[in-house]
């Protein structure tokens, strides 16, 4: 198993079954076995033997040790445990009541709980000031209900391992649309949330004639307000344009698409916007690493056709044996047996076989391998439904109606046989309404050691100083592709990230081009060049250099709208908090000087040593200082406080996100625990965390905010984070919020 020092380290932290004690009680060998035995017993459900479900084992195990192919997180985690909740992406429905609303948030917890992540239309909830028969009162409107549920998936970790993550979806045509394009315009709202706006054909329409667009009050249907659509659109962009959010979600389009319509209109997707979904549909997601499929130069088809007929298996196999988190999820998921096939590595694959990212034989090749990857993962759920059944919504499905035109989108490869599948769908039927996602792969595309998705390279190397530790990353390709270079020229690729101020071959510049180095169109062209053979939808990010505009903004949505993308996100470098950076004077982390007049307070916390007295002091920035002494101590006790205590200033006035230090100070234990005010303090370290959170609640309000919303570092390792795939990863720990 070829496994890469981070791979291991990740695996460790989020993935191995832990004893009681926190330990790893089972290898990555046993990771895969544990997996492969748990998805295969599925095998047993339609007739088959325990040897067919061990044959099937050993397959699976194959596919996942050698990296060829991997299922979502939850599934790694979850499967063959009493949890064995193994699904990632989940949508359900709020209605225009208090019933429904606090339903789905009672529903969301529980899936967070068990590990998925949920999209929600708020579409449906009548507007802000609107009134209420009932009561005789007033609507507080969507975004109000957008915040609880904030606060709530706040408070949960998704299955103990990562925290909740959301989408809200608001109709471009409510009239709190305005609000909800604006709400994350103040750091560290909404953070648990990512916003997508869904646009219309209608309001594309209206914006490309210059006509005003009308609110629509859902409740009444009566028109609330007017005001022009390029306002309102220019508004969307300008917000994206800031920080990232709102992007863009083009229902119409993704509705045309709809392979069940007759069990209603698709309304939201999943978190990271690329898994439209029903009304309490949930699917199942996995990914082929295209890097693994390169051979002698060239793609190797035989052993991409075989691991996508794995994997389409594996997929129902998990539908078969998940435990799903409600009962309206099972009868929904069993009705169209979703599952989402992916890829990652594909920036990988490109430079395996010299080609740049940003030209048009990247994309014609794309469209090739993305085509090839439908056609047999259709071939393989046709096979299935020979096997064992058809999904039971087939004969109301656009299949039976009209054929793979659904999954065709006009552009029928001609190297692949559609019209024999075709009629084999007719006859027989397909096992799975969907059966290709393209899902960010943040985490497990680190655990093989690949690019993420179909993103390209965010930067070959860096090296960052934090604090006194020197943190290096490099992707692991580029040793192999760079292993000619001298140490001088190795030196200024770790510094600047990147190779194009380099005296290297011009092609291979070009073939190493970074995510920020790739024009915007072409980011925007490739995504729409996988949307084509693809049941579900693409999640990408289009990385924006700092010095873009809002309008430059508006024509990549434009874009992304008329090349036939399904939805859209940007991130412009430095638009929030700062996420990585390469090649830049503000990678070494700084102390901002102390001022000479501080403001703060001293906090009395109760410790199994004694009373412990700690003074949390803030600068115009937040919080910059620390200091603490025990009530009856001296000695090494009050040294280690006093180092204790600098190092943490020094990391608050270096930027170090105060979520990072809580991560590394709460749970620190020592011999003689405590209680103070009806909360355990484990150890000095951890009564200074605590009073760090008092302090902050307290004063600012504050709760522990996640990535998203405010970039900036993990909160669990303090490391930079990464934008991509619609969302942000660790490149060091694994962490990601989806």
């Amino acid at each position: 198993m070829n496994l890469t020092h981070q791979a291991l380290k990740i695996l460790e932290r989020r993935y191995l079954l832990k004893d009681q004690e926190g330990h790893p009680k089972e290898s990555p060998e046993d990771l895969f076995r544990r997996v492969a035995r748990a998805i295969a017993q599925a095998e047993t459900l339609f007739g088959g033997s325990h040897g067919d479900a061990k044959k099937w084992e050993e397959e699976f195990y194959h596919m996942m040790a050698h990296l060829h192919f991997l299922p979502n997180s939850p599934c790694l985690m979850n499967a063959g445990t009493p949890l064995g909740q193994l699904a990632a992406c989940f949508v359900l429905p709020i209605e225009d009541s208090m019933e429904s609303i606090f339903q789905a948030l009672k529903e969301a917890a529980i899936i967070h709980k068990s590990g998925g992540g949920t999209g929600f239309s708020f579409s449906r909830l009548r507007p802000r000031g609107d009134m209420v028969r009932s009561t005789a009162g007033v609507s507080s409107g969507p975004l109000s209900f957008i915040k609880v549920f904030d606060a709530a998936t706040e408070e949960i970790k998704q299955g103990g391992k990562r925290r909740g993550a959301n989408m809200a979806v608001l109709a471009v045509s409510h009239p709190d649309v305005l609000d909800f394009i604006l709400a994350k315009e103040r750091p560290g709202h909404l953070t648990n949330f990512n916003l997508s706006v869904a646009v219309s054909d209608s309001f594309m329409e209206a914006l490309q004639e210059g006509r005003d667009w009308p609110l629509v009050n859902p409740r009444s249907g009566k028109t609330t307000k007017t005001l022009p659509a390029q306002e309102l659109f220019s508004l969307i962009c300008r917000m994206a344009w800031k920080g990232g959010d709102p992007g863009l979600l083009f229902l119409d389009t993704v509705n045309r698409e709809n392979p069940t319509p007759g069990l209603g209109l698709i309304e939201s997707t999943n978190p990271c916007g690329e898994q439209p979904l029903l009304p309490h549909e949930s699917c199942v997601l996995g990914s082929v690493n295209l890097s693994a499929m390169v051979e002698d130069g060239g793609i190797h088809w035989d052993l991409l056709r075989e691991t996508v007929e794995k994997g389409v298996r594996f997929l129902d196999n998990v539908i078969e044996v998940n435990h799903h988190p409600l009962e309206a999820i099972r009868e929904k998921t069993m009705l169209t047996r979703k599952v989402g096939l992916g890829v990652m590595g594909f920036a990988d694959l490109l430079i395996k076989l010299g080609i740049p990212y940003a030209s048009p034989q990247a994309r014609e090749l794309a469209k090739k391998i993305m085509a090839f990857i439908q056609f047999h993962s259709k071939k393989a759920s046709a096979a299935l439904a020979r096997e064992r059944g058809p999904f039971p919504a087939f004969t109301e499905s656009l299949y039976a109606r009209e054929g793979l035109a659904r999954a065709l989108h006009g552009h029928e490869a001609p190297h692949l046989d559609w019209e024999a599948l075709e009629r084999e769908i007719k006859e027989k039927g397909i096992r799975n309404a969907t059966t290709t996602t393209l899902a960010p792969t943040g985490t497990i595309s680190l655990i093989a050691g690949v690019s993420s998705g179909i993103e390209p390279l965010f930067a070959l190397a860096y090296k960052r100083r934090l604090l006194d530790e020197a943190v290096e990353y490099v992707h692991p390709l580029i040793r192999e592709v760079l292993d000619q270079v001298d140490p001088e020229t190795w030196k200024r690729i770790l510094e600047e990230g990147r190779v194009q101020n380099l005296d290297l071959d011009p092609h291979l510049k070009k073939v190493l081009a970074t995510a920020y180095e790739i024009p915007p169109r072409d980011h925007v062209e490739m995504q729409a060049a996988f949307q084509v053979f693809t049941d579900n939808a693409v999640s990408k990010t289009v990385n924006l250099p700092h010095d873009a505009t809002p309008q430059d903004v508006e024509e990549i949505y434009l874009l992304a709208y008329q090349l036939g993308c399904k939805g859209i996100t940007v991130f412009r470098d430095r638009s929030r908090e700062q996420v990585i950076t390469v090649g830049r004077e503000e990678e070494v982390l700084k102390p901002r000087p102390r001022p000479q007049v501080t403001r703060g307070a001293t906090w009395k916390m109760k410790t199994g040593c004694g009373n412990l007295y700690i003074t949390i002091n803030e600068d115009r920035h937040g919080l910059c200082e620390v200091f603490s002494q025990m009530g009856k101590t001296g000695g090494c006790a009050a040294s280690q406080l006093e180092a204790t205590s600098r190092l943490i200033s020094l990391a608050l006035r270096s930027g170090i996100a105060v979520e990072a230090l809580l991560k590394q100070l709460q749970g620190i234990r020592c011999p003689l625990p405590s209680w103070d005010q009806g909360e355990q303090i484990l150890s000095c370290p951890d009564a200074i965390a605590k009073a760090i959170i008092r302090h902050l609640k307290l004063t600012q309000g504050w709760q522990e905010r996640g990535p998203r919303g405010h970039g900036g570092l993990c909160p669990e390792c303090g490391h930079l984070l990464v934008p991509g795939e619609g969302c942000i990863t660790c490149p060091h720990c694994g962490y990601s919020p989806c």
